[in-house]
């Protein structure tokens, strides 16, 4: 097991921004770790990475626990947060090397860190140049390259492609696959393409909590159990009444007017809706059944809970 998080909780005052979470991270895998805003995310990554002290629970790093060997944890984890804060003042191979130099590399062995880094994150052309004049996309790519510097066997990523332009993205995302193919590879997001490019495990957390842990197959799977409609009506509706439509699980509230009902039942549930709708003189605009996608997915588990 290369991380390991047994009843972890981080407490801010009185608020539980991680809530007794459990999960583990297996030697070269890549698990998307997503959320909303707020859910927890960057504070486990900041606990993983020694950043911040858990409140009570225990984290593992390759054996290592955060809060006993807290140096061996920073030599063997990259790390790069979501505010990736960089010397911009310092030139490109400046930087990497004073990264290195601080993760005890020196002699050939840094330069020769340095010289793959540039190489491997694509920063040749802007190596000589100052950081403060790189692009949004090119400051990734060195806070990859400090990430990766000394080697880790552990790669943490808040939000790698946050604020990148669709070129950038792609860019970024062929090079964070490239770069994992030997390395665990625990990564936050809010972009559902970035999950399914490169995870085939995701975990779910809302509220401090984890509200999923699975593969992307099995949750699309499950989904796919499901019938989603998103239906409107002329006059408001009270979404309760269709909440009492048989076969209806559940229902989102859009608007006054606009709803998404989700349905578990093996019929389709539309001739149903029809029939409400003639039966409570309301008329339908619209009616469209969603297909299943791990937007939706994530939709469902975090607006459910927040429900709760």
């Amino acid at each position: 097991m290369s991380l390991l998080i047994q009843n972890l909780t981080r407490l801010f005052g009185n608020q539980k921004a991680v809530d007794d979470i459990s999960f583990s991270v297996n030697r070269g895998e890549i698990v998307g770790f997503l959320g909303p805003n707020g859910a927890g995310k960057s504070t486990t990554m900041k606990i993983a990475t020694t950043f911040l002290p858990p409140s009570s629970g225990k984290l593992i790093v390759e054996g290592f626990n955060v809060t006993e060997n807290a140096m061996a944890v920073k030599r063997i984890t990259g790390y790069l947060p979501e505010h990736n804060p960089l010397y911009t003042d310092m030139f490109v191979h400046e930087y990497l090397r004073f990264i290195g130099g601080l993760y005890g590399l020196r002699g050939k062995i840094l330069r020769t860190r340095v010289s793959e880094m540039i190489d491997q994150c694509g920063l040749t052309r802007e190596q000589h140049k100052k950081i403060e004049s790189l692009s949004k996309g090119y400051r990734q790519r060195v806070g990859l390259a400090q990430a990766l510097i000394h080697d880790p066997k552990v790669l943490i990523l808040d939000e790698p492609t946050s604020g990148l332009d669709p070129n950038q993205l792609l860019e970024i995302r062929k090079l964070i696959k490239e770069i994992s193919k030997n390395k665990t590879v625990l990564f936050s997001t809010h972009i559902m393409q970035e999950v399914q490019a490169l995870c085939d495990r995701v975990v779910v957390i809302n509220q401090g909590k984890i509200v999923a842990d699975d593969s992307l197959s099995n949750l699309i799977s499950q989904k796919e159990k499901e019938q989603v409609v998103r239906v409107e009506f002329e006059n408001k509706l009270n979404a309760d009444s269709l909440r009492s439509i048989s076969g209806v699980h559940e229902v989102e509230i859009i608007n006054d007017h606009t709803f998404r009902i989700i349905s578990f039942q093996k019929t389709d549930i539309r001739p149903e809706l029809f029939r409400f709708a003639s039966e409570t003189n309301n008329t339908l605009i619209g009616l469209h059944l969603e297909a299943s996608s791990l937007e939706d997915i994530f939709r469902t588990l975090t607006h459910k809970q927040a429900e709760a």
